[in-house]
Order: structure tokens, then sequence, then C-alpha cells
């Protein structure tokens, strides 16, 4: 994993007063919960300011700057269209770009008032990103860690995890679904995907989904990966609710299955050393899976 730069308030407002005078001197404060790939911070009341964190996260970069202005018309929720591009400056080594900054939490369980019609809201705008004209946009790569390829890209990754994990996971019921996953087909006809359908990248207020953040592993290809949030946040019913509404097929739910698996199980080998709330966690979407799939739903 790379190893993230340090980067601190000042140096986001040095940055931004000498690239975008017009924002000179707006207060610059780090937020709670910026996630892994960028560093994130309020500029104002109404921006914000995102740093690749390492030099692999900063293609993502010229892809948002290029691409959400024109997906965010064919949205029926706010997503983060930049408002202006910069460039290295100030020791920082990377593009760097202002948003505007949206309202709303991560999302949880308990600051959603309804979770099935969160899960219907959340389809209904997968399927209007699916709908979009893919023409033109970025195939899957090292730009997104490949979400949108074959799942047969991770499958090194999911046999270390399950060896480390031996003693942690039912490993023979995860093989299995992990191998029917594999060999789910795709019609191979490309759409748009946004890669990391997680809930800190989907916001909260008053109950309802808001806005959808972070475009940086999107692309065009099989958009399987968007359907992990299934697993990882959803319950039985507003499970079932999400599915309907995306009209799914069952290979593409084996697919979808397949990504959330990968990426519990690569949590919880990461985390295992170490305990604690993340091991557990990722113990808990590794037995919706499998449960899940026990049950036989297709």
């Amino acid at each position: 994993m790379p190893t993230r730069l340090p980067v601190d308030a000042p140096l986001v407002s040095r940055l931004v007063a000498a690239q975008f005078p017009r924002w000179a001197g707006l207060p610059v404060r780090p937020v709670a919960e910026e996630g892994w790939d960028n560093r994130t911070f309020r500029l104002g009341s109404r921006l914000s300011v995102r740093l690749p964190s390492a030099a692999p996260y900063a293609e993502a970069i010229d892809k948002e700057q290029r691409w959400l202005p024109v997906l965010a018309p064919r949205l029926p929720l706010p997503v983060p269209v930049p408002l202006a591009r910069g460039v290295p400056g100030e020791g920082y080594p990377h593009p760097w770009s202002v948003h505007p900054w949206l309202d709303g939490a991560p999302a949880r369980r308990e600051n959603i008032a309804d979770l099935t019609e969160f899960g219907t809201s959340l389809a209904r705008f997968l399927v209007a990103l699916r709908a979009v004209d893919p023409a033109g946009g970025p195939a899957p790569g090292q730009h997104n860690w490949f979400r949108g390829g074959p799942l047969t890209t991770y499958d090194g990754q999911v046999r270390e995890a399950l060896g480390t994990l031996a003693r942690q996971v039912p490993v023979e019921r995860a093989w299995e679904v992990w191998r029917s996953a594999l060999r789910a087909p795709w019609d191979g006809r490309p759409v748009w995907f946004h890669g990391d359908v997680a809930p800190g990248n989907l916001l909260v207020a008053n109950g309802v989904l808001a806005a959808v953040i972070d475009f940086g592993t999107c692309g065009v290809g099989d958009p399987a990966c968007d359907l992990a949030i299934a697993w990882t946040l959803l319950t039985p019913g507003s499970r079932r609710a999400f599915r309907d509404r995306m009209g799914v097929d069952p290979a593409a739910w084996e697919r979808g299955r397949g990504w959330a698996l990968w990426k519990a199980l690569t949590t919880c080998a990461r985390a295992l050393p170490a305990g604690g709330a993340e091991l557990a966690e990722g113990r808990r979407v590794v037995g919706r899976i499998l449960g899940e799939r026990a049950s036989g739903a297709r």
C-alpha cells in the first residue's frame, strides 16, 4: 500500500492562496472522515479541497475533471463536480481539485431513516449512472485498481486472504461463493460504474441519501462491483429492494457477491494482527454474504 503524503491545513492554505487568489483567506480545516486515497479539507463553508494522498491516486484527478461535469446533469443526486484544478506547488507534488462542499454524513444504519427507501434511492442513482453514454469513458486500469474488470484480477488476493483466515471464516463455503462468482458470465457490454459504492461515499442528510461522492475509481466496464454495498450496509429486506430496483440478473448478482467477498476477506486479513472493530465488521460482512448464498438467494 503506498505511503501517504503528509498534508496539513497550512499547506492547503498556501496552495489555494498561490493558485486561486479569489479563495485566499478562507479558513481551511481537515474533515473528520477523509478516506484513504485523498486528503480532504473544508475551504470556507461552501468548498472542499481534495489532494491525492500518494502518486497512484493522482491519476483520478484528470478523470474526475473530465467526466464528472458530463455525468452530473444525468444523475438524480448531487455529485462533487470540480470547480478548479490545482497543480503541484509549495512542495506538494500532485494535481489536486477544489469541489463544492456537499452536506451530509457518511451512511450508517443508525443515521438512515428507512433502509428500504435508501436502497431504492441508491439503486435509482446507479441505474441512471449506467444509462449515461459510455463512449470514450475510461476502461478499467491502474487508475481505478481495475474495478469494473474481471474478478480474476483479485483471485490471488482472495486465495492469500483465505489462507490467512483459515481459523476465522468458513473457508470452504467462502471458496464456493468465490468460485461461483468467477464463473458468472458478463455480457461484455460496458457501462458506467462508480467503483467504490461504500458507506463513506454515500452522504446522508435528514435520514435519506443526499449525495454520492468520490468518483476516483469510476470507469466504464462491468458494473457488478457497485453491488457490493448490498452486503456491506443493507439488511435482507433493503437488499431485496435494492436488487429489484437495479434489475440485475442472477449472474450479475453472483459477481457482485464476489466483489463484496473479496473486499471483506482482504479487510479481515489486513486487520487480523490488530483485531478490533475492523476485523469484527469484516467477519460480519462475510457472514452476511455466506448466509444469503446458503439461503438460496440468486
